[in-house]
């Protein structure tokens, strides 16, 4: 009997203007967890959008073969009836209903229309028991974190019976030891049979877990590769991008120069919870041509500081100053923060950065539509040639800039939302986890245009989960915790021993 639970034979699927699968073909055997890596817009989740029934029969060519039965799913509850569940990178579950509400939504336990709670709760804390969780099944989603969120989603795929379990992104939200768990779990269900499929831009993670790796390049399969001792992350990285990058980390050649953005005794309260200081007496400063990078474990106020910086856009400022080339500024709001100089590219591209039902060219002026007017009118002319040359200048792949950003790549809907605060002309600008959930090709890329900003004298600050990519990109390192810089490295000085020390040191330095 074969030990194959999937095949994926020849799968054509087509969008306007583009390809994205072109006679793909893709083997999953029954226990594994196999791993589909490649770059942004190689395919990989519209792949499993196919084969779990997101894009229907009939809307692509190929046969889906699963458990020896050729499929044709028309919708989602199909191919979950067969044991096949997906958990996409944006979690679906609805904030204000409870732990237990949600791990049954649209599989409710119950008898002629009306729910048996009862069953429902029991079932739930033993999914979540399973899972790990730390919560109880009454919590509502809302007040829980990211990691939790995720656990919940997955104890809501095995009460469905889950038999193969895909996984798109699974860690690009979570901290080191979420991940970790998480990681744990797959091969605890490995051990008792559950085939998984991990989507994942962390190659670190897919060598620990994954039995085989299948690599997408364009929309086409280029190999399945076996994880054994002698397969390196190098290897992997070269079969997607089709080059090498020896050098993920670009080499830079900025001069550093003056001060030109301070912030002195800042101190900020939460937005919801008075007397709760999430920035606690900050400061710091970035020079001219300066990569600075921002260290914290998750709830340490990283992100929360940046935006009370930019325009206040997060909790009440009780104190401080913010100072460009030592003169104070007044940056109380977003419209005056960026006409002082300043851009802020969230960490969240999609709920804050891009408008997603919008095109390209919308997407990049709307930050500095005010360059662009000709009277009471935008001109459009000028406005076309001010997007085409930022899709040129940061390699945006897409049919026009009249597409759409919803049907981008995660690396391509990034580079927009660059390319809208590029266009502002910041001499600051701020960088949320930049990388977040993107692939090492569009890194490379986004570094190197890091690195062209700073050439250009312009301050960048980035904050980012990844201590490797800070000590990669960046000149010199703050470390926060609990709103406190605890630690200040000329990246020379730095490792991620001392890094990961002072983020967990209190505001005196010490642990």
């Amino acid at each position: 009997m074969s030990n194959i639970i999937l095949e994926m034979n020849n799968i054509t699927k087509e969008f306007p203007g583009v390809k994205a699968l072109d006679r793909v073909n893709f083997k999953v055997e029954k226990g594994e967890i196999h791993a589909l890596v490649g770059e942004n817009g190689a395919g990989k989740s519209t792949l499993m959008k196919v084969l779990s029934g997101v894009h229907p029969y009939g809307t692509y060519d190929g046969d889906i073969v699963f458990e020896g039965e050729t499929c044709r799913f028309e919708e989602i509850n199909q191919s979950e009836a067969k044991g096949i569940v997906i958990i996409h990178q944006e979690l679906a579950l609805i904030p204000e209903l409870s732990v237990a509400e949600n791990v049954f939504l649209g599989n409710e336990r119950a008898k002629k229309g009306i729910i048996n709670w009862g069953e429902t709760t029991a079932e739930t804390e033993k999914l979540i028991k399973k899972v790990g969780m730390r919560v109880n099944s009454t919590e509502l989603i809302q007040n829980i974190g990211v990691g939790q969120q995720q656990l919940v989603e997955i104890a809501k795929a095995l009460s469905k019976r889950v038999k193969l379990l895909i996984l798109d992104e699974p860690t690009a939200a979570l901290n080191e030891a979420e991940s970790e768990n998480l990681l744990r779990l797959l091969l605890e269900f490995k051990k008792e049979g559950l085939t998984s499929i991990l989507i994942s831009h962390k190659l670190k993670e897919v060598l620990k877990v994954s039995d085989h790796v299948t690599v997408l390049r364009d929309g086409q399969t280029i190999e399945t590769l076996v994880n054994d001792d002698t397969l390196k992350e190098d290897r992997i990285i070269s079969s997607m991008v089709g080059r090498s990058l020896a050098n993920l980390f670009p080499e830079r050649h900025a001069t550093i120069g003056d001060i030109q953005l301070e912030v002195k005794d800042w101190t900020v309260e939460h937005a919801h919870l008075p007397g709760k200081k999430i920035a606690n007496n900050v400061n710091f400063h970035v020079k001219k041509g300066e990569v600075l990078g921002i260290a914290g474990l998750m709830g340490a106020g990283r992100t929360e500081l940046m935006m009370s910086i930019f325009g206040q856009s997060y909790g009440k400022v009780k104190s401080g100053q913010i100072l460009k080339n030592n003169h104070v500024i007044d940056v109380s709001t977003v419209d005056k923060a960026i006409k002082q100089g300043l851009s802020y590219v969230s960490e969240d591209r999609k709920e804050y950065g891009l408008i997603l039902d919008d095109t390209i060219k919308k997407n990049v002026t709307l930050a500095n539509l005010t360059t662009l007017a000709k009277g009471m009118t935008i001109d459009e002319g000028k406005e076309v040639n001010v997007v085409e040359d930022y899709r040129n200048k940061l390699k945006i792949k897409a049919p026009s800039i009249e597409q759409n950003v919803v049907n981008l790549s995660g690396g391509n809907q990034q580079k927009v939302v660059l390319g809208k605060w590029m266009f502002t002309n910041p001499d600051i600008l701020i960088l949320d986890e930049p990388t977040r959930g993107i692939d090492v090709g569009a890194k490379n890329e986004i570094y190197k245009i890091m690195n062209t900003l700073a050439e250009e004298g312009k301050s960048i600050i980035v904050i980012s989960s990844e201590l490797p990519e800070l000590l990669g990109t960046c000149d010199r390192i703050y470390t926060l915790n609990n709103g406190h810089i605890t630690g200040d490295f000329m990246v020379d000085e730095a490792d991620q021993e001392k890094l990961m020390t002072y983020m967990t040191a209190d505001g005196s330095g010490k642990k």
